[in-house]
């Protein structure tokens, strides 16, 4: 048998690599810890702007437009190209953007206007870096958009004066009023296909089958803050209506009928005092069986915020629960967006967001615990008053213990339009006024907070 040797070279030169990983391994876990499925980003902040539509044309390529309602002031347009990571500015104007669309790399649309009442309708052809303007039919603003092709657009203004739905076939050469009215003219617009597609305002919902010619009413049926159809029968909508509480709805039957499809909301991830509140706002089809949903928050003792994202893997049948990691500090995403079952983004309107390659985070949860940190039925929202209102309104409202009361109005999109109240208050009745002057005519919501805990919301509107 022969006898092993003792190498001190060989040792040496072994432990010497050894000690050169184990450095490597700690030099990476020490400034590079693991991480979760989402990482966090961060738009510039611009002037009080708020962002108002994201879309991503790939993995690497987006776009983002900014609003802030106030006449003569700024609005931009973003642009990235390395997956949000870095944002810049490529064209900007003295408007509220509200819409961004782009069909591919090189040709996209944005719309709005500025508030003062010119619309906008630009269009980019290379990519962003350069925009130029299409001429449209004069109206205080364009509040949304759907773009079929290079060459036909549809325009909605919700003005019961000078607005309607607008559709152009050659590149905005001419345009064509395919819908009107003085009670409900249309604030949102969703094409399925050329003939088929939805329009609606605060209250109501329309559909055509035949390219616009025939709007028909559908009875019962709420406005959407979002919509998808996968096919000409299956679809889902977020009715406008229903902000704050978690509830879609579906259809089966091309909207001849739709069906509640319940968010959870009972049950417990954590032990302790953890308290439930806002709902889904917006969610993103990857096909037919995945949805994710985003609005969502939880909110912590000591006013402590985590937003969390749903997930369902069967159209909305069941859903999933997500926290994103729990060192973000967000207190509900806006927007979501995914490409795929990997690839998505979720933002706030103040510029920050998250961002994942993996398709979140591997852990879900299947409910919340819904504990009320303060009793709703001592702190009493009451409805405004006059309403309709024009332009003053007063809304009073009633606490009973000491707290920080928040109190906020929000578009019917659900974009927040101003915060009438921000701070503790005593036990005590209240009222405060908001002043229209300065706002456009249309449906409004007033939703009260104590303690970071949504008590009720409620609806007004303002007519000019």
């Amino acid at each position: 048998m022969k006898n092993k040797t003792y190498n001190p070279g060989k040792l040496s030169s072994f432990i010497f690599y050894i000690s050169i990983l184990i450095f490597i391994i700690a030099f990476n876990f020490s400034d590079n810890p693991p991480v979760s499925g989402w990482k966090q980003q961060f738009m510039p902040y611009l002037n009080n702007q708020y962002v108002s539509d994201i879309t991503f044309i790939d993995s690497l390529l987006g776009f983002a437009v900014t609003y802030n309602d106030t006449p003569g002031d700024t609005g931009y347009v973003l642009k990235t190209t390395n997956s949000g990571n870095n944002w810049y500015i490529v064209f900007q104007n003295r408007a509220d953007f509200n819409r961004v669309i782009f069909l591919n790399e090189s040709t996209g649309f944005v719309c709005g206007g500025s508030g003062s009442g010119t619309e906008y309708l630009y269009k980019s052809t290379n990519g962003g870096d350069n925009w130029f303007l299409i001429p449209t039919p004069n109206v205080i603003t364009w509040n949304d958009m759907f773009i079929e092709n290079k060459d036909t657009i549809w325009l909605a203004n919700e003005s019961g004066f000078d607005g309607g739905l607008f559709r152009t076939s050659n590149g905005g050469i001419n345009w064509e009023l395919k819908f009107f009215s003085t009670l409900y003219n249309p604030l949102k617009i969703y094409m399925y296909n050329s003939r088929i597609g939805y329009i609606c305002e605060s209250d109501y919902l329309f559909k055509t089958t035949n390219s616009g010619d025939n709007w028909i009413l559908q009875p019962g049926q709420q406005a959407f803050l979002d919509i998808y159809f996968a096919d000409s029968l299956l679809g889902w909508k977020k009715n406008s209506a229903d902000l704050i509480n978690d509830t879609l709805v579906k259809t089966t039957n091309g909207g001849l009928n739709w069906f509640n499809i319940d968010v959870p909301r009972s049950g417990a991830i954590y032990g302790g005092n953890i308290s439930r509140f806002n709902g889904m706002t917006y969610f993103s089809n990857i096909n037919k069986d995945t949805i994710w949903g985003s609005g969502g928050a939880i909110s912590y003792p000591g006013n402590v915020y985590k937003a969390i994202l749903y997930k369902s893997n069967n159209g909305g049948q069941n859903w999933l629960i997500q926290i994103p990691d729990t060192a973000f500090r967000y207190s509900g995403f806006f927007f979501n967006i995914f490409l795929n079952k990997n690839i998505g983004w979720a933002y706030q309107t103040n510029y920050k967001g998250i961002y994942t390659t993996t398709g979140g985070d591997s852990t879900f949860f299947t409910s919340i615990n819904e504990t009320v940190l303060s009793q709703p039925d001592n702190f009493i929202l009451k409805q405004n008053y006059p309403n309709p209102f024009n332009p003053v309104t007063t809304i009073e409202y009633e606490i009973s213990s000491k707290g920080f009361i928040n109190l906020s109005v929000y578009k019917i999109q659900g974009k927040k339009q101003t915060e009438l109240v921000n701070k503790i208050q005593n036990t005590g009745n209240y009222k405060v006024n908001l002043n229209g002057s300065n706002l456009p005519s249309g449906v409004y919501f007033y939703t009260m907070f104590v303690n970071g805990n949504r008590i009720q919301t409620k609806k007004m509107m303002l007519l000019k």
